[in-house]
């Protein structure tokens, strides 16, 4: 037997910042592609110290919903998941390119093959332009548009931002978009001046983030000049600067999210019998994409997160 565990941030703050995690475990579970699908969290339960006491299957692969290489997916998921020999050396990664490691979980007798982060993978490449596509409604989008691929960015770890660049280099290289740009929240080049890094009049912004919180509904916005206070809402597109810009909502709740997680554990060896051939091609279409309302964001909910990792 085989199982699937997704590892999220969780909150302690807001139960609705582990939607995604149930949403993309769900997508997998009703496929059948695994024996047994569990979703686990740092902040919420079940924690990823339970996780595999849970499940049956002697064979797990563990997939973190994380945006980059760090903390939380080197040092806090192993440990809190007592992998006997783990160091992140084992990824052999240069801060994006993370696959997996395999490795035994002695106390549960399970053997588990710990994969890198959602976010780092080349599939996540289609789930970017997947966004574009979503909040413009338009599955041709790219010619005329600039792309601005947001990211937190912080140089207490440098891998924050090389997932971020890692990813607007490769739709810069499709050449679908006149313009590509990575921008940061806490760093340079930053967001809040976005219209000063592109000469196209319309740009899409897709946040890099796993859950819509604090600063994909909150800060972002009011930064950018979409609106004076996220509270009210915006229009997308909204008008700044001269520009139109075209807000959409985090990375990780895109529906084709779940395909990259069906990636990860393939990759790491795992018996997948199913189709998912949509997670590299940005023109097929997911169950769970969608377009924005034209005068608001795209959920009606306000999803607060704890710092430190919540949204990433």
């Amino acid at each position: 037997m085989q199982a699937l565990v997704v590892a999220a941030h969780g909150s302690h703050l807001n139960p609705d910042a582990s939607d995604p995690a149930y949403a993309h475990a769900d997508a997998v579970r009703e496929r059948g592609a695994f024996d047994e699908v569990r979703e686990a969290f740092w902040k919420e339960e079940p924690h990823f110290r339970e996780v595999l006491r849970t499940l049956e299957s002697d064979e797990v692969f563990v997939v973190p919903l994380f945006i980059s290489e760090g903390y939380f997916t080197e040092r806090v998921i192993p440990r809190e998941l007592r992998l006997e020999g783990w160091e992140p050396d084992l990824w052999d990664s240069d801060g994006t390119s993370a696959t997996h490691a395999t490795l035994e979980a002695e106390d549960v007798g399970k053997t588990v093959h710990y994969c890198g982060p959602v976010g780092t993978h080349d599939a996540m490449t289609d789930v970017i332009v997947r966004r574009a596509e979503s909040v413009t409604g338009d599955p041709e989008v790219g010619e005329g548009f600039g792309l601005a691929v947001v990211g937190h960015g912080t140089e207490r770890n440098e891998n924050s931002a090389k997932a971020i660049e890692y990813h607007a280099d490769r739709v810069r290289d499709r050449e679908r978009f006149d313009e590509v740009r990575a921008l940061f929240m806490d760093e340079e080049p930053e967001v809040d001046d976005v219209t000063d890094y592109f000469e196209s009049r319309d740009v899409v912004l897709v946040p890099l983030f796993v859950a819509d919180g604090y600063h994909t509904r909150e800060d972002i916005p009011e930064d950018v000049g979409l609106t004076d206070d996220y509270r009210r809402g915006w229009d997308v597109p909204a008008d700044v600067d001269g520009h139109r810009v075209w807000y959409a909502g985090a990375v990780g709740t895109e529906g084709l999210l779940a395909d990259v997680l069906l990636e990860r554990a393939i990759d790491a060896g795992a018996d997948v019998d199913v189709d998912i051939d949509a997670a590299v091609d940005p023109d097929s279409t997911a169950e769970g994409a969608g377009t924005p309302p034209e005068s608001e964001p795209e959920s009606g909910k306000e999803r607060t997160l704890e710092a430190g990792g919540g949204e990433t």
